[in-house]
């Protein structure tokens, strides 16, 4: 804890927006690999939504990872 408070604020900041941009183009890629709007990763950014929003994103179906369902008249 003794490196965090030696630093200068401005140094500190940017330590926090370079774990905040890693963290945003990371989910980001994950949404748009699962199919979905990589939007979505800026749910992160409100505390108790982006738990929400994990959760919800865990357990929606995946396009490519879940076959949808054909029609009754495909069969």
């Amino acid at each position: 804890m003794a490196f965090i408070n030696d630093l200068e604020p401005w140094q500190f900041y940017l330590i926090i927006s370079l774990v905040l941009t890693y963290t945003m183009v990371a989910g980001g890629w994950v949404l748009a690999k699962a199919g979905r709007s990589p939007l979505w990763v800026l749910l992160l950014l409100f505390p108790y939504v982006n738990v929400l929003a994990v959760w919800i994103f865990a357990y929606m179906r995946w396009p490519f990872v879940d076959p949808a369902v054909p029609p009754k008249g495909d069969r």
